[in-house]
């Protein structure tokens, strides 16, 4: 670990500072920490916020307690830093960067089945610096989130894979599948976090070494999670969106399949307006309909997707895909049937 010094022209001189309470004092801190990549010691500390160093050791702690991943060095006078990616720098942003922030915003708002606390504290500051008129339908948007229940153990996990992202280090997960009752353990390289609209869930793929491949989590399914020592560093040419190209959500593979739609002329306009898929070619038919070709990694994903459009669309290709529409149509049609009278 390198504990050159850091720069004084980083450091208050402590004269200037003043005498803080404990809250102003523990954000002094992580700011000093923040700026000082190499660490401070505990006397250091002390010394730029005019307190004893055993206060400052109970600060670091209750920093921590508080959720602030900090390092120690193995060397004496110990240091103590801030992991590398916690904390972002502050960003300016013009008025058309800030509506494209307030859209995602709302996206998020949206398609978010909980409270989180990360998530509307990530609103509230952006709400702090957008106009008014804006401003005002962000903080409405919060308070809809507000209403809605909290997980926290998901937060927490959240949490945990975002720093074990930005730090690049090891996670420890209890995972159970969707598919099993038992929860199983895994040792995770996190090499990025995904969201999906379907089902309105976020995912983290990464290397898992009992494995020793590529693996997709649900994190609303990790019932633990824990940072490990272990760091890491992904391979030079990984390109998570690239892995994703082929997807129709979340579900990659190196082998995509033909997938060929046919939609009625009504909905040729709404298909027109939208690129639904990296890979798609569209062709308009003589009666005003459109062919939409794709090439998707794992076609069942499309499935509720291609429900919604009922009739106006026809599965042409993949036969299994096709089988498979038509057979719940067949079923759809005997329910209402069955409901007659």
């Amino acid at each position: 670990m390198d504990t050159a010094k850091p720069e004084r022209s980083t450091l208050m001189d402590p004269d200037e500072s003043p005498i803080l309470n404990k809250s102003q004092r523990l954000t002094r801190i992580s700011h000093l920490l923040y700026h000082n990549p190499h660490g401070l010691t505990t006397r250091e500390l002390a010394k730029l916020c005019r307190v004893d160093q055993r206060t400052i050791q109970r600060d670091l702690h209750d920093l921590e307690e508080m959720g602030i991943p900090l390092w120690e060095s193995e060397e004496a006078p110990r240091r103590y830093g801030i992991l590398k990616g916690y904390y972002l720098p502050p960003i300016h942003l013009e008025l058309p960067e800030a509506v494209a922030l307030y859209l995602a915003g709302r996206l998020l708002a949206r398609y978010s089945d909980r409270f989180d606390t990360h998530t509307v504290s990530a609103l509230a500051k952006l709400a702090n610096v957008l106009p008014d008129p804006m401003a005002a339908h962000m903080h409405a948007t919060i308070q809809r989130l507000a209403i809605r229940q909290r997980d926290a153990q998901v937060e927490q996990i959240m949490e945990i894979l975002a720093t074990a992202w930005a730090s690049q280090r090891g996670v420890r997960i209890q995972y159970r599948g969707a598919q099993s009752e038992e929860p199983h353990a895994y040792d995770l390289w996190p090499y990025f976090l995904e969201a999906s609209g379907e089902g309105n869930a976020v995912y983290v793929i990464g290397w898992v070494t009992q494995v020793n491949d590529l693996r997709t989590f649900k994190v609303e399914r990790i019932l633990e999670a824990r940072l490990t020592e272990e760091t890491f560093e992904p391979p030079e040419d990984f390109d998570g969106p690239k892995l994703l190209d082929s997807c129709w959500g979340i579900m990659y593979d190196k082998k995509a399949e033909k997938v060929t739609l046919r939609f009625a002329p009504s909905a040729t306009r709404r298909i027109q307006e939208t690129v639904w898929h990296p890979s798609q070619g569209l062709e308009v038919l003589p009666d005003g309909g459109c062919l939409l070709r794709l090439e998707i990694a794992h076609p069942e994903e499309m499935i509720y997707w291609i429900r919604g459009w009922g009739s106006q669309v026809e599965v042409l290709e993949p036969a299994w895909l096709r089988e498979q529409i038509a057979a719940e149509a067949k079923a759809t049609a005997i329910l209402y049937e069955g409901g007659k009278g």
